[in-house]
This record gives C-alpha cells, sequence and structure tokens, in this order.
C-alpha cells in the first residue's frame, strides 16, 4: 500500500561536514514538499586572498577545508603556477601525483568506514561498532592511519600542507621513507581483500535508486584523471564532451536556488554529479586491473547511475590509487630523489587549476599583478557542483519510496543516506547567494 503522509524534517544531516537539511512532507499521498537546502554561512576565502603575495596564496585556500586541504592546496598552486608561467619538474608532478592518490585513499576509507558502514550495519555510528564489529573498526582504523601516512610524508602534515608550494616543493621525502611507505602499501593488501569481502556482503542493503544524469570529472591521457586532465562531461547516452581546463566556466553554469545559501552548478542537464562515480564513470578504463578485479568482485558496471554506488566506487578507488604509487614510487626509485628549487615565475597574469578532491573536480583560478600579489580568485567546489543533482534524487526516490509503502523513519533514512553516499563538504562552499538590498 502506497504511504499516505509523511512529515520529515531532518535538522542537520549527521555524519556529512557542514549543515544540510531534509524535508518532505505528504498529506494523502500527495507530495507537498520535497527539499534539500543548505543554511550554512558565507566563508569569503577568495577575498582574503586578494592582496596576499603568490607564496601565500595556497597556505590560505587549503583551510576551506580540512579534509580535502591536500587538494586545495593542489589546485591552488597549479592555477598560481598557470597564471606565473611556472613549469615544474618531472620529479614533482610524480611526487604530487602520489600526494593525490593519498589523500583520496585517505578520505575514502574515512567516508565508506565511519560515514556510510554504520547505516549497513544498522547502527547510528561508528562507535556501537566498537563493540559490535571490532575487527571492522580496527580495519579502517588501520586504513586510516596508513592514508594519513601516505599524505603526509609527501606534503609534510596530512591536513594544510607545508611542502607543497608553487613551483615544486619546499621539501621531497628521502628514498628510505618512500620505500618504506610502498611497503606500508603493499602490507595493507589483506585489509582491502577483507574490505572487499565485507562490502559484498553488504551490497545487497544499498538502496536502489536508477536516475541517470550528467557525470563531470577530469580525464587525464596519463593516468586515471586525478591530479591533471581536462574536463570530461559524461552523459546518460554514453556520450562524452572534453573542455580545457581554462574553460571550466562553461561547464559549472552556477546559479542561485532558494533552497540554498550555496550556489548550485548545471551543464547539459538541470544538474550534474561530481566524485568517485562520476570519475569512474568518465574513465573506468584507466583504473588499475587490480581495482577492475574489484568492481567485479562487487558488481559494479559502468555506466552506473545509481548514487548510492559513489561509496562502492571510492572503495574501488582505493585499490587503484594503492597499486598505482606503488608504481610511481618505483620510478622515483629507479631515477632516484633529490632536492629540486621551486620554479621562479616567468610572467603574472590569470590561471586556472583543477584537481579531483574526494567530493569531486575542484576549480581555483588567480589573477596576479606584476608584483606576484593577488588581485582576483574564484574556486568552485565539488559539493556545490552536487546540491542540484541531490536535490533532484530526492524529488524522484520520494515518490517511488512511497509507492514501496515505505515507513517514514526507512524514508528519512534512505534520505539521509542519499546524502551521505554523495560525501558532502557542505560549509567548504566559497559561493553564496548575493543579497541585494532594496530601500
Amino acid at each position: 500500500m502506497r504511504t499516505q503522509n509523511l512529515n520529515i524534517n531532518v535538522h542537520h544531516v549527521t555524519r556529512v561536514e557542514g549543515h544540510g537539511n531534509i524535508t518532505v512532507n505528504a498529506t494523502d499521498g500527495k507530495i507537498e514538499r520535497c527539499e534539500w537546502s543548505v543554511p550554512e554561512a558565507p566563508r569569503f576565502f577568495e577575498a582574503m586572498v586578494r592582496g596576499r603575495h603568490y607564496s601565500e596564496v595556497a597556505r590560505i585556500t587549503s583551510r576551506i577545508c580540512g579534509i580535502c586541504s591536500v587538494g586545495h592546496t593542489l589546485a591552488s598552486v597549479k592555477a598560481t603556477e598557470d597564471a606565473l608561467g611556472m613549469e615544474i619538474s618531472e620529479q614533482s608532478v610524480l611526487l604530487r601525483r602520489i600526494l593525490k592518490h593519498g589523500e583520496n585513499f585517505d578520505s575514502n576509507v574515512l567516508h565508506v568506514y565511519f560515514l556510510v558502514a554504520p547505516d549497513l550495519l544498522d547502527a547510528p555510528s561508528v562507535f556501537p561498532l566498537a563493540v559490535s564489529h571490532p575487527e571492522v573498526v580496527k580495519r579502517a582504523l588501520r586504513m586510516k592511519k596508513l592514508g594519513c601516512d601516505w599524505a603526509g610524508l609527501i606534503s609534510g602534515r596530512s591536513t594544510h600542507p607545508t611542502r607543497v608550494v608553487p613551483g615544486g616543493f619546499a621539501e621531497v621525502p628521502t628514498e628510505k621513507e618512500l620505500a618504506n611507505l610502498k611497503q606500508s602499501i603493499l602490507d595493507m593488501v589483506p585489509d582491502a581483500v577483507a574490505t572487499l569481502e565485507t562490502l559484498i556482503a553488504l551490497a545487497p542493503k544499498i538502496p536502489a535508486l536508477e536516475r541517470p544524469t550528467e557525470y563531470v570529472a577530469l580525464k587525464d591521457d596519463y593516468e586515471y584523471g586525478l591530479y591533471d586532465g581536462k574536463i570530461a562531461c559524461f552523459m546518460p547516452d554514453g556520450s562524452q564532451e572534453l573542455f580545457d581546463i581554462h574553460d571550466y566556466r562553461q561547464v559549472t553554469n552556477e546559479w542561485v536556488s532558494p533552497l540554498s545559501t550555496a550556489k548550485y552548478a548545471k551543464h547539459n542537464l538541470d544538474s550534474y554529479m561530481a566524485g568517485a562515480l562520476a570519475r569512474i564513470n568518465n574513465n573506468y578504463d584507466q583504473l588499475h586491473p587490480e581495482a577492475k578485479k574489484a568492481a567485479e568482485a562487487l558488481g559494479f558496471q559502468t555506466p552506473c547511475f545509481n548514487p548510492y554506488f559513489n561509496s562502492v566506487a571510492q572503495f574501488i578507488e582505493c585499490i587503484h590509487d594503492a597499486y598505482v604509487t606503488v608504481g610511481y614510487i618505483d620510478e622515483l626509485l629507479d631515477k632516484g630523489v633529490k632536492f629540486e628549487r621551486p620554479v621562479k615565475p616567468t610572467k603574472f597574469s590569470r590561471g586556472s587549476g583543477g584537481v579531483e578532491v574526494p567530493r569531486g573536480i575542484l576549480f581555483h583560478e588567480y589573477e596576479y599583478d606584476e608584483e606576484g600579489f593577488c588581485v582576483m580568485g574564484n574556486c568552485i567546489i565539488p559539493t556545490n557542483q552536487n546540491h542540484a543533482n541531490i536535490q533532484l534524487d530526492m524529488e524522484k526516490f520520494v515518490p517511488e519510496l512511497m509507492d514501496a509503502g515505505k515507513t517514514e523513519a526507512e524514508i528519512e533514512l534512505t534520505l539521509e543516506m542519499l546524502v551521505r553516499a554523495y560525501d558532502p563538504c557542505i560549509s567548504c562552499s566559497t559561493h553564496y547567494l548575493d543579497v541585494k538590498f532594496v530601500r
């Protein structure tokens, strides 16, 4: 029997970063309200960087997010290097790729185990799991520690990096440290296998929502797009459109929604999705063979149109991150690692940089004057790019859940799980709606 009445009012969804609300009202089977809303306050980071020297900008913008600070640092220095004509060395690029994979692994493990797993194991949070599933929690902590050590070794610390600077690195790890990191990653393989087995067992509990949309991510000729590449837009019909990173505004097309203090984005459709699922839909062929084996074991096929499988995609990426990084370390050790002074500016102009952070594609753009001081900054955050997609997912799924006769409590949990599947970093927005005072 179809569910007739709903009164769902989730004030601040838990196990996500920042504040977001879910409101669903239905009377006599008719939906009156179905909203995903964001009430966060402004951050003003783009104003903070104006008037600051190029050597300071990435230090400031890394504070946009305590989880994606590596990604913000890399997007920032790439935009600065583009504006200042800095061509970094092959060694610096490899080290940054290792760092990007480290952040991706770290955050994906955090999300899959600590934020999503409790829903699949019928727990309100990860803390009860320490009693009911102690080995799962211990495994999660071991993998999380590896991610922190991985990113911290390359960047000086895993949160708000100190070593990554415009033009290269202020300090590089030793060959012995890199060899130890390689061994730590290889030692993690049994935990990854156990995680795969756990996910296979829990996969039937993942909600079934199919809503084809547009998927936007980096696509890199060199490897699976994380650190570099063009903007790829994958459509439900299988077509893919590519844009240069400098043309990112043609893709993001920010707009103001009355449901949110943060701006939304759209491209070919009314919304698009960013994140691990978008990356895999755009780049599946470039996954490491071991990651493809994990995907096959999980029954994961592309294109995948179920947003709840974003968490599955994150785990598949963890396998990819590990094996690709081992290869990069071998490449560095074969060539030898040496300290290189950061490259100096050759011009002062405007430049753009893009990377994939765990939550999706991230853009930074700056303009510098002839003395190297920033006169303009622009940052577009992946969670903002996902807000419209979350809203449309809810609008499609709520009627289906009502038709299936789900209870109010079941629908509320399923919608919270939908938001968590996107792994949103809600307070990281830099763009908020414009307020005009009419007197």
